[in-house]
């Protein structure tokens, strides 16, 4: 309950920043549903080009793409650690932070969420209606529970990816330049291992394991792509991605030492 509050609090004083900036608020939702505009209409111009990429065809891959929005929207909102290193490091804001009695990296990320990201979980839902009416999938009840619990693990992978990588600023006062090129990375997730060689789908399915918030997961819904029982361990990939972020976050933690003057 006391974390709960919390977040209740900080959604609070969001809300407040942004009625007070209304235009700024909406500016963001458009520059976001812009964003996404623009890798929906690239996969558009590439079936232009050929009727399958890899056995999938555009409708799958559309699918493909609104499934990968949903958990990006959940964790760009709520899982925001881009400027850390600059904020909380460089500039000492980690030391108000430990202060505090709630967990450092709980703050952290209350302190940046940021909920018109959100916008693009649902644009992608709609995507994924929309793409499998045109596909003629059924889903049912147990289908809408399942793709829950793997969203659920999705997140869980980006959190912890992220989180580990963010990790490495207790061990440098200065920005490694590492996030950007794993955000570059990520995209691959959402098209077919296939098309890859073979370092790369092993990086984007173990090592970073991005191909189970995009291709992997969303999969499970099409017939006669064969990685069914593959996107059932997406939970499982979630949860340890997510052990090992949170465990390099405390070890840092523990390693840092406060701002230098």
């Amino acid at each position: 309950m006391y974390y709960a509050g919390l977040v209740s609090e900080y959604l609070k004083n969001y809300a407040k920043t942004r009625l007070t900036y209304r235009a700024d608020f909406w500016v963001e939702v458009l520059s976001d549903l812009l964003f996404q505009a623009t890798n929906l209409i690239f996969i558009f111009v590439v079936f232009m080009h050929t009727p399958t990429l890899a056995g999938w065809t555009r409708d799958e891959m559309v699918f493909v793409y609104g499934y990968f929005m949903i958990p990006y929207g959940i964790f760009s909102c709520f899982f925001n650690l881009w400027n850390f290193s600059e904020r909380y490091i460089v500039k000492g804001e980690m030391d108000r932070v430990l202060t505090r009695p709630a967990h450092s990296l709980f703050q952290v990320l209350l302190e940046n969420v940021d909920p018109p990201s959100l916008i693009g979980s649902f644009v992608g839902a709609l995507l994924m209606m929309v793409t499998g009416i045109n596909l003629g999938l059924s889903i049912h009840v147990v289908d809408m529970m399942v793709m829950l619990v793997l969203v659920a693990g999705s997140v869980l992978i980006y959190f912890g990816i992220y989180t580990a990588l963010t990790s490495i600023s207790f061990y440098s006062d200065a920005p490694t330049g590492i996030l950007p090129l794993v955000w570059n990375i990520q995209s691959y997730g959402r098209y077919p291992m296939t098309i890859y060689n073979r370092f790369i789908q092993v990086l984007l399915t173990w090592i970073l394991p991005f191909a189970f918030v995009g291709i992997v997961p969303a999969a499970y819904f099409m017939e006669g792509k064969g990685m069914q029982q593959m996107a059932l361990l997406t939970p499982l990939v979630g949860l340890i991605t997510f052990f090992i972020g949170i465990t390099l976050w405390n070890i840092g933690v523990k390693r840092y030492r406060g701002a230098g003057s």
